[in-house]
């Protein structure tokens, strides 16, 4: 295995601290990594820019990169914007398998603040109501399932 690809899968593999059921490459978040003489360098893009989560993703990466026994150096990436369209679909299988809807549609179809139709991770309903704009984190809102009566978190499009 080459050192590029021995440090992406060192770094791929930080779990989401607000979402562990998902990793910062399954969010879409770990951009790239490449070598730059003997440090690797990691491109990490926020969820949003507010994002308190943000440094402490940065330094998990960074933390993995060194105990897979690299120099480690992390580069925030703000352009282009993340967006829910570069979350995995592995990575929106565990979403749901965790219990949070994944992101529906292509992000920039609907407005942070709207209340789309959502799909319940538990039973596949359609037959949701969003009860707040916002779940456990700002960039989740809360649902509720009319079929099966759970409430669940629905990560909204970016």
């Amino acid at each position: 295995m080459s050192e590029q690809a021995r440090a992406w899968a060192a770094a791929a593999a930080v779990p989401d601290p607000e979402v562990p059921c998902v990793t910062v490459a399954e969010l879409g978040i770990l951009r790239w990594v490449e070598m730059r003489g003997a440090v690797a360098v990691a491109g990490v893009s926020p969820t949003y820019s507010g994002c308190p989560a943000t440094a402490f993703i940065e330094m998990a990466i960074e933390a993995a990169l060194c105990q897979a026994g690299f120099e480690a150096r992390i580069e925030r990436v703000l352009s282009p914007a993340w967006t829910t369209d570069w979350i995995s679909d592995e990575g929106r299988e565990k979403l749901r398998a965790y219990g949070i809807a994944p992101p529906e549609g292509p992000a920039g179809k609907a407005a942070l603040f709207s209340a789309p139709e959502v799909s319940c991770p538990r039973c596949g309903s359609r037959d949701t109501a969003q009860i707040s704009a916002f779940g456990s984190t700002a960039c989740k809102a809360q649902y509720q399932c009319r079929a099966c009566a759970e409430p669940f978190d629905y990560f909204k499009c970016i």
